[in-house]
């Protein structure tokens, strides 16, 4: 693995009409009945000519005679009228498709973007800030959205008036079309230039805001631990400074907008000024009416209104662009821990060995953190994992359930490498509870159901009272019902692991991996899980990574881990006397018991 496999990239070396067309042919929602809406943009547009129309023809036929013609004049004004009724239907029509299509594509990249993540390793996550990663997946889609369903919208039709306003114009005077072409050729040349300014501007406002979200979200979840140690004022001035950054990305970006918009306005003056100048003489010598300069006047707004609401929509298209991209970058980025489904294995439940075969790992741009280890876990097995932090003992666990897998060597699950077993067998067979069970904001009943969705509050219950826990539930305000809060706040750190427990065990795993769950009870429940745990892995093979000297002395074997290397293997009663690691940590453990 290299050091970029383990980055999520934000696609900047993509050019943006690369990251529209990726993007669109990510979301076929969007595409799906688009003719219809082009075909009612095409309607809204064509209709804003009408009135120009019935005013050359008023001014020409109705009144230029010198008597005029008001049965005329009133079919015009009602023509008008339907005109802009019919325009207005098509309009709220096409707004409606669009807007629908728009927030089901959306909704599809929004999925695609999270379940992506989801299959992204766990060291892959780790290279990103958790607010930054959730921000490429909600806040930027949250731009593309408003791009898609205002300057989409402001495209289609700018284009549509260009179009038409253009050869109406030209019909009346092809001299005065050139002079307007004339005027905006020189802008419209220069705006690819603006557009790569504004790119790269809004790049760096898209990532600005991604690093604010982050340190807030951070500054959020530790507040604990930020008033615990009176780091506020640090806190404050870390999120102060992500502000500031993000402010001056935007101002940047707004700044060359606000270069770019007042020369379309300065452009368009010239262009109306010539119009007037020229359209005289024309006039003078027979070359057009005055209802034809009149409603030449009036389709030159709808040519010069596209061009002055173009750096706007450029705008808004280059934030959706930026955001675009860093979503790609999730996206696009290979989930180095994939899941081969259909084409994987899934081996029967049963009792379940494990084995390591010289299997070495380091993260990227880092020395091996396990290096070489060669091992066999048998079925029913019940092994502590013991070693100095940073000795590899959590790595191995890692490797053990696939949350990340190996730089050489073979993880086997019953003789099928872990790389070739379908993710669905694999997390039903293997089970991990971690020091820290994490807990999701809901009820105790949905957080254990986690561990087997399909079970019925009474195989909760009782699993709960096989645990010995059935009195710790009768003690809780609401039992089952009782809302465990934001990351489980609202019990303790103990109430959190005994919660972990339960859903592991109601999971029914084959193996089942324990990262010394039950650290941080108090004795009382210590002693009462120990009881349980003996029947939760009694007929399954279990690995617990130890911080206890009680869990080493019970376990059938334990595994020394010591500078990423397994170091030594045996009984409790073998290993103490014999000089070594585990003699050390055992030395260690007595004497901090004794303190």
């Amino acid at each position: 693995m290299t050091v970029e496999s383990g980055r999520i990239g934000a696609g900047a070396e993509r050019s943006a009409w690369g990251v529209v067309r990726q993007g669109l042919s990510l979301t076929p929602e969007f595409r799906k009945g688009l003719g219809v809406t082009l075909v009612l943009a095409v309607i809204a547009t064509s209709g804003k000519i009408i009135v120009p129309l019935a005013v050359q023809q008023t001014i020409d036929t109705g009144i230029a005679t010198g008597h005029p013609d008001l049965p005329y004049i009133t079919r015009m004004v009602a023509v008008c009228a339907m005109a802009v009724l019919l325009t207005a239907a098509a309009a709220y029509l096409m707004n409606v498709r669009l807007y629908k299509a728009t927030e089901s594509s959306l909704a599809t990249l929004r999925v695609r973007g999270f379940r992506h993540v989801h299959d992204l390793s766990v060291l892959t996550q780790n290279t990103e800030r958790r607010g930054a990663l959730v921000s490429r997946v909600t806040n930027d889609i949250d731009q593309i959205s408003t791009f898609m369903q205002w300057g989409g919208l402001m495209i289609i039709m700018a284009f549509g008036q260009l179009i038409i306003a253009s050869v109406l114009m030209f019909v009346y005077s092809w001299q005065l079309t050139l002079l307007v072409w004339a005027c905006f050729v020189p802008l419209m040349i220069a705006l690819p230039r603006f557009q790569r300014w504004l790119s790269a501007a809004y790049t760096r406002v898209r990532e600005r805001t991604g690093d604010m979200l982050a340190a807030v979200s951070e500054s959020v979840v530790g507040a604990a631990v930020i008033r615990a140690y009176a780091t506020e004022r640090r806190t404050a001035e870390r999120i102060d400074q992500a502000v500031d950054a993000n402010k001056a990305a935007q101002v940047k970006a707004q700044t060359i907008v606000g270069f770019v918009f007042p020369l379309t306005e300065i452009v368009a003056a010239l262009a109306i000024a010539g119009i007037v100048l020229l359209g005289v003489r024309l006039g003078l010598s027979g070359d057009i009416t005055a209802g034809q300069l009149v409603a030449f006047l009036f389709l030159i707004t709808l040519f010069v209104a596209p061009m002055q609401t173009a750096t706007e929509v450029l705008n808004e298209a280059q934030n959706a662009i930026a955001g675009w991209r860093r979503v790609l970058g999730v996206i696009d980025t290979p989930a180095d821990v994939a899941d081969p489904g259909d084409d994987g294995t899934a081996p029967p439940r049963g009792p379940i060995s494990v084995a390591f075969e010289d299997v070495t790992f380091a993260y990227p741009g880092g020395p091996p953190v396990l290096r070489e280890v060669t091992v066999d876990i048998p079925p029913r097995s019940r092994l502590a994992v013991v070693g100095e932090t940073g000795s590899g003992k959590t790595t191995f666990a890692k490797l053990l359930t696939r949350l990340m897998d190996p730089v050489s060597g073979r993880v086997l699950v019953d003789g099928h490498d872990l790389r070739g077993v379908r993710f669905s067998s694999l997390r039903e067979r293997i089970v991990m509870v971690p020091q820290d069970g994490f807990l999701f904001d809901g009820t105790l009943q949905e957080n254990i159901l986690y561990g087997k969705p399909s079970a019925t509050r009474e195989e909760i219950t009782l699993a709960l009272t096989e645990l010995g826990l059935a009195d710790w539930l009768e003690g809780l305000p609401a039992g089952l019902d009782t809302p465990v809060g934001q990351r489980g706040e609202s019990l303790s750190a103990g109430e959190r692991q005994l919660v972990a427990l339960a859903r592991a065990y109601l999971a029914d795993p084959d193996l089942l991996l324990l990262d010394e769950a039950t650290s941080a009870v108090d004795p009382a429940t210590e002693v009462r899980l120990a009881r349980a745990l003996e029947g939760v892995t009694r007929g399954r093979t279990a690995v617990t990574i130890a911080h206890r000297l009680s869990t080493a002395e019970n376990a059938d074997e334990v595994l020394v881990f010591d500078g990423g290397r397994l170091v030594q293997r045996g009984p409790h009663a073998e290993l103490v006397g014999e000089p070594g690691v585990y003699a050390d940590l055992h030395a260690s453990w007595i004497s901090a018991a004794r303190s």
